[in-house]
């Protein structure tokens, strides 16, 4: 064998290595998705977690077919002036290295599609984060991608003319690529990316409903920390084929992008699990998972052209700046679910931007001194976040206003599962069959049985027991009665978690008598041990579509209150969720809040609704207006809208009453109006609360005309 043959099987040899290691790699950034789905899942509650682990599922599908038709075109296409790809549509080749990269490439859009899912967890609708997901990685992903990564296409196989065969030219770069702008494996262009993307959506869809209510602190977990540190640790495993893979070949410089991602991670981690000792003097999981992924986020822009120990300092800073971003979302209530902003955005803007601080500039080889490739880092990283942000705004806030991306409240309350996906719960079957065997005792009826869930495991002994009755037919009859018994006190039992309308340790009352078959005013009260929530409102309308209306916002104010959600972010809910219902018009106005026992304070929103009144103990009367808009009028982008008033009671009673109260006509045929409320009240004052509604009703309808009312008449009290 000749030298230049044994070159040529040389290099044959090498080219063969570097596909399968790329490949390899691949593998290994597909790996990543199942770690996207358990950390998500790990995250999210339990009542979502089937919806979580179907939008990861589902999004690596769609993005892997839309880059396919035209995501890979636009991204390694003929450049338009360095913006984007204008061929290589519905992409095929007979190249292997051609093939080797569209796999490889077609795992990254994958990661930033998923990095959406878990910040928009628990309250956006499936079809709608699948359209989401078309937009980022149809046009979003390819085209900032086109700006700073076009020219691979060619450096990495040196197919100059296998693509000039192609495409029919050799422009092919993008204009951040041809300034010298630098991400290696994608801190910005998959991650901070992804991150942009995820804020707009976030900020779009709002808080999940109660996230940050005062008496929801702490209560918005995870369903299994296990089981989103073993999805952190698989995405850890996986980071090594993301950022290994990116330099395209097996050679002398990955050993070093491997070290220094898997030291960026360990800092990380370490820096996650120090903060959170100083914070909480104890080990917070969210903080150890943030830290590590923030790390190696970081990293991932640098890996190639720093030394081990800046690697270090990036990855430990990565961590940190995550940290400070995810209390900054917290503080103006941006609801991140998984910390996808804190550390795919903000630790790959520092990621990006440590390239210039710290890396050799002989590796990045773009001929610029320190301080102008500083300035390129710079400019990619606003020029690409700008775009992706204000892009992904838009189009997703016009599409909002078309299709709502996101749920009801009713359905969010209830859980995407369900709601979303008619899933079943082992616990609800359960207890349905439980219910029926109580009714019938039929001890043929079997429930759900499943050893890897407690409602499942119960099932499981319970159908053991029925077989064994089953098989005794001399004992069958003494145990059918007292299964039937047993069975009827679990069902009391289970019961007992729900909260009960006794409302005799409250000090609250209210009265509806409605003027026609069909009332279109309500009120209602919801306890919990500390306090009770209450809502007065009336529908704008008669008859029975007043009457639907108002089950509607009867039934979103139970499901509200029983989440102990804010009365300001409780009438923001109900206010969209009516405006996005065909009412005929109608709307409600509305008063809505909570009192507490231990406190004695009363805090209250008015949507739209007449005065609150409030008695003092010497008699004195005060009214609180009000000038925001009734519920179901227009939807509203803030909640500030509906401001919340407060004030401790110390004796005094707090009233509101509907339109029936305050137009009803006095001797002359005059409406009495507020003033002339607050009058029949007093004239009408009782210790017993009870006995003064009943003296107010009648006070009412004896001075109507024909004795009788003119309008539904809800009157409530609250205090002694």
């Amino acid at each position: 064998m000749n030298k230049d043959m044994a070159q040529e099987v040389i290099e044959i040899l090498t080219s063969n290595i570097d596909t399968l290691w790329v490949i390899d790699c691949a593998i290994l950034v597909f790996i990543m998705q199942a770690g996207f789905m358990c950390m998500e899942t790990g995250l999210s509650r339990h009542k979502n977690s089937i919806n979580v682990a179907l939008k990861n599922a589902a999004d690596f599908g769609v993005s892997v077919v839309i880059f396919w038709i035209f995501g890979f075109g636009l991204m390694f296409g003929t450049s338009y002036n360095g913006f984007f790809g204008t061929d290589l549509f519905f992409f095929k080749t007979d190249k292997a290295e051609y093939m080797t990269y569209f796999v490889f490439q077609a795992m990254f859009v994958a990661t930033a599609a998923t990095i959406i899912s878990g910040a928009v967890a628990e309250r956006m609708k499936f079809n709608g984060y699948l359209i989401m997901t078309v937009l980022a990685t149809g046009i979003i992903y390819p085209i900032v991608g086109h700006w700073a990564w076009s020219s691979s296409y060619l450096s990495k196989y040196e197919a100059v003319d296998q693509l000039l065969a192609i495409t029919g030219t050799v422009k092919t770069t993008g204009w951040l690529s041809d300034l010298g702008f630098v991400d290696f494996a994608g801190s910005t262009i998959v991650h901070s990316v992804g991150g942009w993307i995820a804020l707009a959506a976030v900020i779009i869809l709002g808080p999940r409903i109660g996230k940050y209510s005062e008496a929801n602190k702490g209560k918005f977990t995870g369903s299994s920390f296990p089981l989103a540190v073993l999805g952190t640790l698989i995405l850890w495993f996986g980071w090594f084929g993301f950022n290994g893979g990116s330099n395209g070949a097996m050679d002398e410089a990955v050993p070093l992008i491997l070290i220094n991602t898997f030291l960026a991670a360990a800092f990380g981690l370490l820096t996650g699990l120090g903060i959170s000792y100083l914070r909480f003097k104890k080990p917070d999981p969210f903080y150890i998972i943030l830290g590590p992924l923030a790390g190696l986020v970081a990293i991932t822009a640098g890996c190639n052209s720093m030394t081990s120990v800046t690697s270090i300092f990036v990855g430990i800073i990565g961590a940190i700046v995550a940290i400070i971003v995810n209390e900054i979302l917290n503080k103006f209530e941006i609801d991140d679910v998984v910390g996808a902003v804190p550390v795919h955005l903000a630790a790959g803007v520092w990621g990006t931007l440590a390239v210039g601080l710290f890396s050799d500039l002989s590796i990045l080889d773009t001929g610029l001194d320190r301080f102008s490739q500083i300035k390129i880092q710079l400019i990619g990283i606003i020029s690409i976040g700008a775009f992706t942000f204000i892009s992904s705004f838009i189009i997703l806030s016009l599409f909002n206003k078309f299709y709502p991306l996101r749920v009801s409240p009713v359905q969010e309350e209830l859980g995407l599962n369900i709601a979303e996906h008619n899933a079943v719960s082992i616990e609800h079957d359960l207890i349905t069959i439980l219910d029926k065997q109580s009714e019938s005792g039929d001890l043929k009826i079997r429930g759900p049985q499943d050893p890897f869930t407690a409602g499942g495991v119960i099932g499981l002994y319970y159908n053991k027991l029925m077989s064994k009755l089953e098989t005794s037919e001399d004992e069958k009859n003494k145990w059918r009665e007292r299964i039937s018994k047993e069975v009827k006190l679990a069902v009391k039992v289970q019961e007992n978690f729900l909260p009960k309308r006794n409302l005799k340790n409250y000090p609250v009352h209210g009265i509806n008598i409605a003027a026609r078959e069909v009332s279109g005013d309500f009120f209602s009260f919801y306890p919990h041990n500390d306090s009770i929530y209450f809502i007065i409102a009336d529908v704008a309308g008669k008859g029975i579509h007043a009457g639907m209306v108002m089950a509607k916002a009867s039934t979103l104010f139970e499901v509200l209150a029983q989440s102990k959600v804010d009365p300001d972010e409780m009438v923001f809910h109900m206010n969209n969720d009516l405006s996005n219902t065909k009412t005929a018009g109608m709307f409600v106005t509305s008063i809505v809040g909570e009192y507490s026992l231990i406190t004695d304070e009363i805090r209250w929103v008015n949507a739209g609704h007449q005065p609150a009144i409030l008695r003092d103990g010497q008699g004195k009367y005060n009214q609180f207006e009000s000038l925001a808009p009734p519920l179901g009028v227009i939807k509203q982008k803030d909640k500030s809208v509906y401001n919340i008033q407060k004030t401790k009671l110390n004796g005094s009673r707090f009233y509101a009453f509907t339109d029936g109260l305050s137009e009803s006509l006095n001797d002359k045929g005059d409406e009495i109006g507020i003033e002339g409320s607050i009058d029949i009240i007093e004239q009408n004052y009782n210790k017993d609360t009870n006995k003064q509604l009943d003296s107010i009703t009648k006070t009412v309808i004896s001075s109507g005309q024909n004795q009788k009312l003119s309008d539904d008449l809800t009157l409530i009290s609250i205090g002694k």
